[in-house]
């Protein structure tokens, strides 16, 4: 038996989810969590396989931060990311955060529960327009780094070089040094034109 608990902070999301996967004789949904910060509790309280995880949640922590916090423990279960979030820097930040997965939460039924089922063993179950995005991003010199989306989507939302190092704990300098290499990658002068670049590349999310 594959023990689960949803992570999702919306309640009727949760519940299709538990109908569908509690239809299979081999899946058992032991807890739900509504935020981030709960999941991360129910994790290592609770006797589980597998997190389904969204990315988006309210209050601080999101998604990513939660996977590697629930990783980081020895013997904790594996983290398989589900979620409308398909830009590059979602993908790479919950890969690198050491989540098994990524499913869209449009992705088939049997997709789902194949994917729950491969990633509960620790196999990779990588959607598979998630799989051919992360090998094109890869090969691709436009790629942001994980740190590099963080701060164009901080600039994106409008803050200040200064603003961007205390919410991401880094000088004013490093700050700037990473927005010259986005400029360099993206081929652009302004942080205007990063952020319509990397919004058309889907290296970061829409506004």
């Amino acid at each position: 038996m594959i023990r689960l608990l949803l992570s999702d902070d919306h309640p009727v999301v949760r519940a299709g989810i538990r109908a569908l996967l509690e239809s299979e004789p081999d899946l058992e949904v032991v807890d739900e969590a509504a935020t981030a910060e709960d999941a991360v509790r129910l994790a290592a309280a609770s006797d589980v396989d597998l997190v389904l995880m969204d990315l988006q949640f309210p209050g601080a922590m999101q998604g990513a931060e939660a996977t590697r916090r629930i990783r980081s423990h020895e013997g904790a279960p594996r983290v398989l990311v589900l979620t409308n979030y398909d830009t590059d820097a979602d993908i790479l930040g919950a890969i690198e955060a050491g989540a098994s997965g990524y499913l869209l939460k449009d992705a088939p039924p049997a997709e789902l529960v194949a994917a729950v089922r491969a990633a509960a063993v620790g196999e990779s179950a990588l959607a598979p327009a998630v799989s051919s995005r992360l090998d094109a991003s890869r090969s691709n010199a436009e790629r942001l780094t994980v740190r590099e989306a963080e701060v164009l989507t901080l600039v994106a939302d409008g803050r200040s070089n200064r603003d961007i190092g205390r919410h991401l704990f880094l000088s004013e300098a490093t700050v700037k040094s990473h927005l010259v290499h986005i400029f360099t990658k993206l081929g652009v002068g302004s942080r205007t034109a990063a952020v319509v670049r990397a919004r058309e590349l889907g290296a970061i999310r829409a506004g």
